[in-house]
C-alpha cells in the first residue's frame, strides 16, 4: 500500500491548482454518461491525456472511500482566539447545511 500512496502522491505533483480547478469544473459538466468523457475532461484540463485524467480521477475515488471509511484523520485545526469550543460552536452557527 505504501507504494501505492507513493505513486498517488507523484502524480498529484505532477497537477498544477490550475489543472486541478479545471479538473473539477470538467467533471461537474462532462458526467460518467458523456461519450469520450475522458478526451473532453484532458481537453478542458490541458496538458493532459485521456489516460491520465482517468488515472486521477481513480485516485479521487481512492481517496474519497479512504475518508468515507475513516482511514483518514481529521486535521488538527488551530482556533484563532483560543478555545476550540467556542471557535467551534460559532462556525456551526454560522455553516448552511
Amino acid at each position: 500500500m505504501a507504494s501505492m500512496s507513493m505513486t498517488a502522491a507523484a502524480v498529484r505533483a505532477q497537477w498544477t491548482e490550475t489543472q486541478n480547478k479545471r479538473f473539477e469544473q470538467a467533471l461537474a459538466v462532462y458526467d460518467k454518461d458523456t461519450p469520450d468523457r475522458w478526451h473532453n475532461i484532458a481537453r478542458a484540463v490541458g496538458g493532459k491525456t485521456p489516460e491520465e485524467v482517468r488515472r486521477y480521477y481513480d485516485l479521487l475515488v481512492e481517496d474519497v472511500k479512504r475518508i468515507e471509511a475513516g482511514k483518514v484523520p481529521f486535521p488538527a485545526y488551530r482556533c484563532p482566539g483560543g478555545s476550540a469550543l467556542g471557535y467551534e460552536a460559532d462556525r456551526m452557527k454560522h455553516l448552511k447545511i
